[in-house]
């Protein structure tokens, strides 16, 4: 027999995601709106796909018949239906978990960068978490750097290390320039979340899979990440050199990567088609 705490619980989890699915806007969550919507809010369909999840998961969660929700659901379940801090701590306590606290890197997307990223659909923008944990991305990001690299949960760092993966045509000079500043990056947000346990196991990984990883480790750099032009190929439009910037959140310690060009430049001109092509 199943314990009442838990089963209230489970129900207050289950009535709390439809009570969220219901208030949810469509075109706040860049989904189409011109469809005939039977029901407020966003379809369980649309909130699986946001979250990445199944929609048999969700069904589950909220007829209360699914125990046990991992960190990594609840944060994504969180982006998806932009909670607050306040209501992302609340659905953290609801599935069983301790909310996380300022020790632990933090994958609360809040809703404004959430809107950021719906509203500037003609500028490539992702959003990273202090570990280079790919967190959310527009469309237009993943025209330019392609499906295969752009799904939220990829690790830059697993990819720019382990993988061999260049989402840039840079010359080998600037290539290292960039793999030190990712690893001393790491070490920054090493040093401030010293108690993250899942920054622990990143930095184990890279040591024992690469040789170069481990040796600018042991350099003991300390930096954060820097602005830079880079050329990429897009696989839609073809080579383009743009703007690199990346800007930190206060609050989250997030990483939000974007693309720029020149207006009236070349590069602006293949960033509109981009976004044309992005759109369809």
């Amino acid at each position: 027999m199943k314990d009442e705490n838990v089963t209230s619980q489970q129900g207050e989890l289950a009535a709390m995601l439809r009570a969220w699915r219901d208030r949810a806007h469509p075109a706040d969550l860049g989904l189409p709106t011109r469809s005939a919507r039977r029901v407020p809010g966003i379809r369980r369909e649309e909130l699986a796909a946001l979250a990445n999840l199944s929609v048999d998961y969700i069904v589950r969660l909220e007829q209360g018949r699914s125990e046990n929700p991992s960190p990594q659901v609840v944060a994504a379940l969180g982006r998806a239906l932009r909670l607050s801090r306040d209501e992302l701590g609340h659905l953290y306590l609801l599935a069983g978990l301790l909310p996380p606290g300022r020790l632990s890197v933090s994958r609360h997307v809040s809703p404004g960068i959430q809107r950021m990223l719906t509203q500037l659909g003609g500028t490539p923008l992702a959003v990273y978490d202090a570990t280079w944990t790919m967190l959310s991305r527009n469309q237009l990001w993943v025209g330019l750097q392609g499906e295969a690299t752009s799904e939220p949960g990829q690790n830059l760092l697993r990819q720019t290390f382990l993988d061999g993966h260049r989402h840039t045509l840079q010359g080998e000079q600037q290539i290292a320039r960039f793999r030190r500043a990712l690893a001393a990056d790491l070490r920054t947000a090493a040093g401030r979340y010293p108690q993250d346990r899942e920054i622990q196991s990143l930095i184990g990984e890279l040591l024992g899979a690469s040789v170069d990883f481990a040796t600018l480790w042991a350099d003991g750099v300390v930096e954060t990440f820097r602005t830079e032009r880079k050329t990429v190929l897009s696989p839609l439009v073809g080579v383009m050199t743009l703007d690199c910037d990346v800007l930190t959140t206060t609050d989250d310690d997030l990483r939000i990567v974007i693309y720029t060009a020149a207006a009236s430049s070349p590069e602006s001109e293949r960033l509109r088609d981009l976004a044309l092509f992005a759109a369809t």
